[in-house]
């Protein structure tokens, strides 16, 4: 059965928000979908990347797993047109200690959790930097590479992703992110840099704790309950359905519908952290990539366990997944107020599991989704024929050059396929790049045919009708 023409009907999927009522087919998902790819003529290569590590008492084995499979993002990264982009890579911890957002002095003596921890300061953990405390590979004028670092870049990489697991057991990922890049901390300085993208990439196995009173994270009393991080859920989650007061999070049984609570009298929200965030790249805030290897945040449930180094069970978050480590079981919780941060930056986004032994798929996706921001003409999907019955591949894409994106002066111009001569340029076809397209099905790639170079600020945007996965609905 033929696929209505791209061009032809007036349902479906806008090609951009803001542009001219440009719209494609309807697609019924078992015949196909639509894959849209977003590809800057200038292509910004610089991006700066910040790992977020917990380093906390279980993190050991998938600090592990993280450094050994790192080579693997590396290698999507180096498919990019033009190879490995820009990089600056730093290491930050979980650990602010007993620091609240709002209060300047930290709460004294709680256990392991003390002064500010960490702070937000970026970690080398032992790894050949030469200078600054980061990880810096650019190109350079004369065609090589200018590094601060000796030895292999995904080596030096996993030295620094081994921060070790004396942190604070109260994870406070989001208060360490803003603590590393809010410019209080004078060692990181160099490590963002202006016109760079910027990624954020979480790894943890328990949520975020980032507090906004410190007396949360204090000894035991009737009002916030035994000294451990469960109090994070409690008072930092709401679930609509079984947990819609910390009272009733306080019970044992199955939840629902959970999501921060914003109204916390402990737990810092998340939306400043989100405006905080996106503000490091004014009037561009797609220029933030955020991802996240953690804890699955479904299901959620309350469970009686006693805490480390007690007898008497207690409410407590149960595990969301759970796997064989190279020494043992490993386990991670619910990340609730994570996976709702990065739910904030739509289509700049990815979450994984940390339950595998291997993290190389979750490293890989989120590889992937870097090259996508940057600009990447691969064709994911396996394009489909939309026209079986005539001789040769029929496939059914449109086409466009857009200057100023998501602005008021936002300009299309459709482009049309090319002939067999290219005889009227710009035109498109499909091509094939064994290189750079080395994940894609059949290594296809979109191509545009110019006779000049498009004015700047220019984006092709593709759309193109795919076969439907098995997991698609």
């Amino acid at each position: 059965m033929q696929v209505q023409s791209l061009l032809g009907v007036v349902v479906g999927v806008s090609l951009l928000a803001g542009c001219p009522d440009r719209t494609i087919s309807e697609v019924v998902p078992s015949q196909g979908r639509v894959e849209t790819n977003d590809i800057p003529f200038d292509i910004n290569r610089n991006i700066d990347i910040l790992f977020l590590i917990d380093d906390s008492l279980s993190m050991e084995d998938k600090q592990a797993n993280l450094a050994a499979n790192f080579p693997d993002f590396i290698n999507v990264l180096n498919t990019i047109p033009g190879g490995l982009p820009d990089v600056h890579i730093g290491v930050a911890t979980s650990d602010m200690g007993a620091k609240s957002t709002t209060e300047v002095t930290p709460l004294a003596g709680v256990g392991g959790c003390t002064g500010s921890g960490k702070n937000g300061l970026l970690q080398l953990s032992g790894a050949p930097v030469t200078s600054g405390l980061y990880l810096s590979d650019i190109s350079s004028t004369s065609g090589g590479r200018a590094r601060n670092y000796t030895g292999d870049l995904a080596a030096a990489f996993g030295q620094m992703a081994k921060v070790g697991t004396g942190g604070c057991g109260f994870e406070q990922h989001l208060h360490a992110m803003k603590a590393a890049l809010d410019g209080t901390n004078p060692a990181n300085a160099g490590f963002l840099r202006a016109d760079a993208y910027l990624a954020v990439i979480f790894i943890a196995d328990e949520d975020d704790c980032s507090v906004s009173k410190a007396s949360i994270l204090g000894p035991q009393n009737a009002t916030i309950g035994t000294q451990q991080s469960f109090r994070c859920t409690r008072f930092g989650v709401t679930c609509d359905v079984g947990g819609a007061t910390t009272d009733r999070m306080n019970v044992v049984g199955s939840k629902a519908q959970c999501h921060p609570n914003e109204g916390s009298a402990y737990l810092a929200s998340i939306e400043p952290f989100v405006t905080f965030l996106k503000g490091l790249k004014p009037g561009n805030p797609e220029k933030v990539i955020v991802a996240g290897i953690m804890g699955p945040p479904d299901p959620v449930q309350i469970e009686m366990r006693p805490p480390k180094g007690q007898t008497v069970p207690e409410p407590a978050i149960a595990h969301s997944c759970s796997y064989q480590g190279a020494t043992g079981p490993e386990v991670a919780d619910p990340s609730i107020r994570l996976k709702f941060f990065l739910d904030q930056f739509p289509n700049r986004s990815t979450f994984t599991t940390i339950c595998q032994r291997n993290l190389s798929d979750g490293l890989t996706v989120i590889a992937q989704q870097l090259k996508q921001v940057l600009g990447d003409p691969c064709i994911k999907g396996n394009l489909l024929d939309v026209d079986p019955s005539t001789a040769g591949d029929q496939f059914e894409c449109s086409v466009s050059d857009v200057q100023h994106v998501n602005t008021p002066q936002q300009i299309e111009t459709i482009l049309p396929a090319c002939d067999a001569t290219s005889s009227v340029k710009p035109c498109w076809h499909i091509g094939t790049d064994t290189v750079h397209c080395t994940m894609s099905p059949k290594n296809r790639t979109l191509v545009v045919e110019r006779a000049m170079n498009p004015p700047a600020e220019t984006h092709t945007i593709m759309n193109c009708v795919t076969e439907a996965t098995d997991n698609e609905p």
